[in-house]
């Protein structure tokens, strides 16, 4: 068969055509993981996820590990060194790799409860002693700013990389809405959009720098809901979005949407900025359909492949035959 090197104009960028298809798309699952149980229960489900065409999966962890690091952040129950390892080394024999999250900044607590990080060091909320109960607010935040928060967030993703061997690391930011809180004696009066890319770069500079691994993160809060026409959970309207240009080029975006639409203007705005972008859909196989059809036609050799997000909307034994996963894997994959 003959080749031709093609180059086109697609998505706002010159693209040659032979070159986006030479590597293999990333195909990748989210999973929020609590237990040793549950990994154990989710490596039988490795070699039919491997057949299906997956190469990545994304362990949302947070503090259900046995962190050495800060005990006190450590549940009862949570996974351990020893799950990890087991975990990440029958991943690598059907050739998928692992990459743990902790969610970052934002989604630090659910409904009246507050994880661990701000429950063992509240001084570290960006809304100190406001909202009691989280009543009238989404979730909270930690304060960018405290000169602490990172000391103990960056042990925490040591512990989890050396668990899993990790080559990458998620570090969430999705839906981040308090940020330069009127509550928070240093964020007071702040540019939302410096304190974000503030938060993305201290963490860059761990990652990255330090760590030498591939950082991932929701690209919603970088995008403007405005200007995009996404509403303000998958895009930003309350000030983060100029961000974008302020955070380095070589983080994975992961750029989520739910439902079904006639085109996805951020996959544009990603590209055009110079970033790598993984497009992520959920449940509705449909709308999960329609964004892998149109990541594909955008033949960029920076758009990464597919990732789908779980969220609870389906068990452990039925991931790899669910069909809001394998509907968009055949848009990516197909010949």
């Amino acid at each position: 068969m003959r080749i031709l090197a093609v180059v086109v104009i697609v998505c706002g960028m010159f693209v040659n055509v032979n070159a986006a298809r030479a590597e293999s798309p990333w195909i990748g699952v989210h999973f929020m993981v609590y237990t040793d149980k549950m990994l154990d229960q989710l490596a039988e489900q490795l070699p039919a996820l491997s057949k299906r065409g997956v190469t990545h999966l994304i362990l949302e962890i947070n503090y259900h590990f046995a962190y050495k690091s800060h005990p006190e952040l450590a549940p009862t129950n949570g996974i351990t060194v020893v799950g990890a390892k087991k975990f990440a080394d029958t991943a690598r024999a059907h050739h998928i790799e692992i990459i743990p999250q902790i969610n970052c900044l934002g989604h630090q607590s659910w409904k009246q409860n507050n994880a661990a990080l701000l429950k063992h060091y509240p001084q570290f909320d960006e809304t100190p002693g406001a909202y009691p109960d989280n009543k009238d607010i989404y979730c909270r935040s930690w304060c960018p700013q405290h000169p602490e928060v990172n000391r103990v967030v960056f042990a925490l993703i040591d512990e989890l990389i050396d668990a899993f061997e990790a080559k990458a690391f998620h570090v969430g930011m999705d839906e981040v809405f308090l940020i330069a809180s009127e509550h928070c004696e240093r964020c007071r009066g702040g540019d939302p959009a410096a304190l974000f890319a503030k938060a993305v770069n201290d963490l860059h500079g761990h990652i990255v720098g330090k760590r030498g691994v591939q950082m991932l993160m929701w690209g919603d809060r970088l995008l403007d809901a405005e200007q995009t026409g996404y509403g303000k959970w998958e895009a930003s309207g309350n000030g983060t979005a100029p961000a974008i240009d302020r955070i380095p080029k070589d983080i994975v975006l992961c750029d989520w949407h739910y439902e079904k639409r006639d085109r996805y203007p951020s996959l544009a705005v990603f590209l055009d900025k110079g970033f790598r972008v993984w497009p992520a859909g959920w449940k509705k196989p449909e709308a999960a359909e329609a964004f892998a059809a149109a990541a594909r036609g955008c033949q960029n050799p920076r758009l990464l492949g597919y990732l789908c997000t779980t969220w609870g909307a389906v068990e452990i034994p039925n991931l790899a035959d669910w069909p809001a996963l394998l509907r968009p894997i055949e848009k990516i994959i197909a010949p």
